[in-house]
Order: C-alpha cells, then structure tokens, then sequence
C-alpha cells in the first residue's frame, strides 16, 4: 500500500492527534476528495499498529458495477433502477462494503438517502467490522451519522477490530460535532474497548490537548460520562491529562470530582 508522510500542519487541518500517536496517512485514489487510510505506527502507550479504516481504492472504484458503481458516484437514478431490477441492496465488495458504505466514503448524501428509503441495512458490518456510523465518523460527516440514526441505526453498534462504537473512535480524532450527535443519540458515554479504553480516555490519550478534544471532554463529562473509570492499567482520566500536561482538560475534570 503506497504512503505518504505528511507534515505536522497537515495532520492539524485532519484534527489527528500528534501527541501520544504517530499517524501515518495513505490516500486511496480519488472519489472527488482525498480518502484517508490512517494508521497509527504507535498509539500512546499500546505500542501497536492500528488500522481504522480503509476507504475504496482507486482500482477498486474503477472495478465496481452496478449498485456499487452506482453509489460511487453517487448516481440516484442509477441507483433505484438497480433497485427495481432486483439487485441486492446489501452486496459486498472484496472487502466486504455494501453500496451505502460505498456512498458514505464519498459523501454523497442523496444516494446514501436513496439506498436507506429502498432498504439497504444501515447497521452491515464490513470485513473491518465497521458500520456506515462510524465510517461517516471518521470522516467527519456529521450529516451522514444523524440521517443514519434517523433511518434507526444503533448509536451503540459495536464495531471495529478493536470492539469499539463510532463515539470512541470520533472522540479519538477530535469529531466534535459528530461526538454530540451521537450524545444527543443515546451512545453508550463508557463502553470500554478492548484497549481498555473508553471515549473520554481516547480524546486524551490520542487527542492533542488543543480545542478539538478538549471541547469533547467537556461534552463527555456533561453527558454524564464516568470521569474516574481507569485504563487497564489502573490510570484514571485525570492522571492521564496531567500527565500530557492538558492543563484545559485537568481542569475539567476536576471540576468533575475526578479522582486521580
């Protein structure tokens, strides 16, 4: 898989966290903008390789037919024809991606509507285990995450090699608005993955202390998130962010009666 380094500015304008994760960027080719792959080479202190997601490929997008070519490129009429000719709705890629995980990746909205109103399953997995929620997530496509909890997908799904919901991984890359829809959901505030890590934890252990996942602390802890469950290794919230020295966050919790 081709990578390319990016600079420290660049990962800024993305909203990835530079301390406490290394983040290495590949782009899959383009379906009208850039389609991140990211990895952490060394995520805080795990010390893994860590794969969040991988978008449709260049050849891959030049490979699909039907309702996967369709959503692609986000053609409506296209699509419902397919329909009505009985093509199935819920189709997998090699990579186990339905056609409304397809139109999620290159946010094409009235397709990824299209596909919901005839039937396509808005809680499919991928070979990943991730769900159009927590793709839309990542990406930061805060509409495409409400217009699937409104077409009544789970909030909560567990998704992810690292059994994980789309409210962990968005708190991780610092999707604040993407964190407060999933809130105003009904999210579970503490699942705990199998990092040992819950939401409020990833904003700071993978966060960068700066607005961004700052902001999300502050909407976890209102939310009513459990400000003193700790990591696997016995670490509270608190000591993690005063350990990074995230003096914003630290106060917050606090605030919270957050213990050390």
């Amino acid at each position: 898989m081709r990578r390319c380094q990016w600079s420290v500015g660049a990962h800024r304008a993305l909203g990835f966290g530079l301390v406490g994760a290394l983040f290495v960027v590949a782009l899959a080719a383009d379906m009208g903008h850039a389609a991140p792959v990211i990895h952490s080479d060394r995520v805080a202190e795990g010390g893994l390789v860590r794969l969040i997601q991988i978008a449709p490929s260049g050849p891959e997008l030049a490979a699909y037919d039907g309702l996967h070519a369709a959503a692609a490129s986000g053609d409506i009429a296209k699509i419902r024809a397919l329909a009505v000719s009985g093509a199935d709705l819920n189709g997998r890629d090699g990579r186990g991606r339905t056609p409304l995980m397809v139109a999620a990746y290159g946010r094409h909205h009235d397709a990824i509507a299209a596909l919901t109103e005839l039937g396509a399953d808005v809680e499919a997995l991928d070979d990943q285990r991730y769900d159009v929620i927590t793709i839309a997530g990542v990406i930061d496509d805060v509409a495409t995450v409400r217009m699937m909890i409104q077409a009544g997908a789970n909030p909560g799904l567990i998704t992810s090699p690292y059994d994980g919901t789309a409210l962990i991984a968005s708190a991780h890359l610092g999707r604040v608005a993407v964190v407060r829809a999933l809130v105003t959901a009904g999210a579970p505030l503490d699942h705990v993955n199998n990092l040992g890590w819950t939401a409020l934890i990833e904003a700071i252990v993978l966060g960068d202390g700066a607005a961004a996942h700052t902001a999300i602390v502050r909407d976890l802890i209102d939310a009513g998130a459990d400000v003193n469950l700790p990591d696997r290794s016995g670490t509270t919230p608190l000591a993690l962010a005063r350990t990074r020295g995230y003096s914003a966050m630290v106060q917050l919790l606090a605030a919270a009666n957050a213990r050390e």
